[in-house]
């Protein structure tokens, strides 16, 4: 199978994808109206925004949350406050949000997992992803890496199926909780292929990159963006990406699909704020947002922390992403009948 596009010509080619989709998304919003709240949402924001973050410093949502945020508080005039929840597979984070004032305050910064895995996964949540939060704005679109110890005796998926196959209920795999992307996709593979691992749940993906480093657990699916430095400094192997998009910044990962085990599913990163929030407000963020995703500095960030051409949405097709992933993940777990038991 070829290789994709360089990196230059992918980077080129999401440039001019995301001018001409922004250019067609302002004009739908009618960008002068967008820009200003009407009525008590015209005093908005007031002070510095909590913006909750449902993992932990340094994970790939946070890297993506603050130069983000750092960028849509200078338009505003008031500053981000960051705040890291990790945990409970984002529930505690995403909580703190859905039961907030909606008067656009406090926002959460996500990834797609802790809204659309945990409406399935979770039947005893605190709140309804679907009805408690409102979607804002969706940033990227990609996958997680299947990745492996240096050592490990395999160059690809197939090779590590099979020796995976050969060894049954030998090796663990670490996830960033039960429920995670991670967690899920290892599970739908082995329903796939018979293939025997124990999972082994961790908080955040840091610490499943630190025990990788010392030797605890030797297979895991992580973020494709906290665990790049790692893979370019060969202290890690990616045998695969799941979704169906190669990285942008590692175009030699093949997707799952590509080696012969079909997974379709993207993940993404969102913004959301509590459900009742004025629509001015959820207007001039999703606008905010979408215009930091077309500036140069972002294209740049994407680049360096191996997103995918970020998709330029308003707000109800965000909110209608939610609703169709919130069914596609769901039917993942049905058929796979995964619990979290």
């Amino acid at each position: 199978m070829p290789f994709p596009q360089s990196v230059d010509a992918i980077a080129n080619d999401i440039a001019d994808h995301r001018r001409r989709n922004t250019l067609r998304l302002l004009a739908m919003l009618g960008l002068g109206v967008a820009l200003r709240p009407a009525g008590a949402a015209a005093t908005w924001p007031s002070r510095p925004i909590r913006l909750v973050v449902p993992a932990s410093a340094g994970s790939g949502p946070d890297l993506f949350a603050r130069p983000l945020a750092e960028m849509i508080g200078k338009r505003l005039g008031q500053s981000f406050v960051i705040d890291n929840k990790p945990g409970a597979t984002g529930i505690i984070g995403n909580d703190i949000v859905a039961k907030a004032a909606p008067d656009g305050q406090t926002l959460l910064f996500t990834y797609a997992a802790t809204v659309v895995i945990n409406q399935t996964l979770q039947p005893k949540m605190p709140y309804d992803g679907l009805r408690d939060l409102a979607p804002i704005a969706q940033i990227g679109a990609g996958g997680n890496f299947l990745v492996v110890a240096p050592d490990f005796p395999a160059r690809n998926l197939k090779e590590f199926v099979a020796h995976i196959r050969a060894r049954p209920d030998v090796y663990d795999y670490a996830s960033w909780g039960i429920g995670s992307g991670g967690h899920l996709t290892m599970e739908a593979l082995k329903m796939q292929t018979g293939i025997r691992l124990r999972h082994v749940p961790y908080k955040t993906v840091p610490q499943i990159l630190n025990d990788m480093q010392g030797g605890v657990v030797r297979v895991a699916f992580v973020d494709t963006s906290s665990s790049l430095p790692l893979l370019r400094a060969g202290k890690l192997r990616a045998l695969a990406i799941s979704g169906t998009r190669r990285g942008s910044a590692s175009p030699e990962v093949p997707t799952m699909t590509e080696q012969g085990f079909p997974f379709d599913t993207n993940s993404w990163y969102g913004m959301f704020a509590p459900a009742g929030t004025p629509d001015a407000i959820v207007q001039r963020l999703n606008a905010e947002v979408n215009l930091a995703l077309a500036s140069a500095e972002m294209r740049e960030r994407f680049m360096q922390l191996n997103m995918a051409d970020p998709p330029i949405r308003t707000a109800a097709q965000f909110a209608q992403t939610v609703r169709d992933d919130v069914t596609a993940w769901g039917n993942v777990i049905r058929a796979n009948h995964i619990t979290v038991d």
